[in-house]
Formats: structure tokens, C-alpha cells, sequence
């Protein structure tokens, strides 16, 4: 009986050692797991410190170049402005010393017509509007005009010129505009 006992003992410690084994096995094998999943976070975290590092350079670089590009543009309207800056002076010195008003306006209006070109080529527009129906996106009313010869809302007459640059309204025009004749007389 005594070796029963004892071989019912070492089979129990033989159980409980195989358990221990299996335990210390499975958690031999998930501290690996473990690890490596520290380890693909670790690469994984530093993958997105240099990301982001690129994507501040990236964005530090871009914005450089659109200031660089705005500077050259605006270099470039200086330049082309110089010469408009030129002919002013020149027309000022003529002004000192002829009497010639003649000159003196063809001149001016030579350099109204450079000025002209040069807005124009860099995109400029006058906005036409006399005639027009009155567009609250392009024009401020000045006045308001009773008329029966024309249909409310014309624009009759235009008090300061209004501008499109590139497709957007970059000054309204000052208009007056045509309303119903509340009298119901005929304006001549």
C-alpha cells in the first residue's frame, strides 16, 4: 500500500509538474508574441515619427515655394510697373517746361494706355455695366433715377469704374440705376 501511495504521489507531481510545464510553456510562448508585437509597434511609431517629419518638411518646402512664386509675380508687375513709373516722370518734366496742354494730355493718355495693357495682360478687367441690368455682385447703387425710358434696374450711368481680376469681382462699379416712375410721367 505504501508503494500505492507513492506512485499515487509521483503520478500527481508527474501531473502537476506536466502542468506547470504546459503553463510555463504558454507563457514562455505569448511573452514572444508579446515581444513581437512591442517590437512591430515600436518600428510602427517610428515609421510615423519619420512620416510626420517628412510631411512638416513637405509643408515647410511648399509654402516656401508659394512665397518664392508670389515674390517673382509681384517682381515681375514692379518691373513691368517701372516703366509706366518712367513715363510719368517724363511727362512731368514736359509739364514743367511747355505750355503745350496738347503734348501734355496725348502723353498722359499714352501712359493711361500703357497702364491699361499691362493690368490687362496681367488679367484685369473693366466691368462694362452702363445699359446693363444693375448685378448686385458687381455694382453699388449710387442713385436710383425715376425713368420711363428704361426698364428699372438699368444701369444708366457709371460713377466710378469697377474691375474683375481673373474672373473675380475685385472692385464694384458705382452705378445709377434706372427705378419706376412712381408719377407715372414721361421723362425726356
Amino acid at each position: 500500500m505504501n508503494n500505492q501511495k507513492k506512485t499515487k504521489k509521483s503520478s500527481r507531481t508527474v501531473m502537476k509538474e506536466s502542468k506547470n510545464l504546459e503553463v510555463e510553456e504558454i507563457i514562455e510562448s505569448l511573452q514572444e508574441k508579446l515581444g513581437a508585437e512591442q517590437q512591430k509597434t515600436q518600428e510602427y511609431l517610428t515609421r510615423l515619427k519619420y512620416l510626420q517629419a517628412d510631411f512638416e518638411n513637405y509643408r515647410k518646402r511648399i509654402e516656401k515655394q508659394v512665397q518664392d512664386s508670389i515674390k517673382r509675380s509681384n517682381e515681375q508687375l514692379v518691373t513691368c510697373l517701372l516703366g509706366v513709373l518712367d513715363d510719368f516722370e517724363s511727362a512731368i518734366s514736359v509739364g514743367e517746361t511747355t505750355e503745350n496742354k496738347d503734348a501734355i494730355l496725348d502723353g498722359i493718355k499714352m501712359i493711361h494706355k500703357k497702364l491699361d495693357d499691362i493690368l490687362a495682360k496681367e488679367g484685369l478687367e473693366r466691368l462694362e455695366c452702363v445699359g446693363k441690368p444693375f448685378d448686385p455682385n458687381k455694382h453699388e447703387i449710387l442713385a436710383q433715377v425715376p425713368t420711363n425710358d428704361h426698364q428699372s434696374g438699368t444701369v444708366l450711368e457709371e460713377a466710378r469704374k469697377g474691375f474683375i481680376f481673373k474672373g473675380k469681382v475685385l472692385r464694384p462699379s458705382v452705378v445709377t440705376i434706372a427705378c419706376e416712375n412712381s408719377k407715372g410721367e414721361h421723362n425726356e
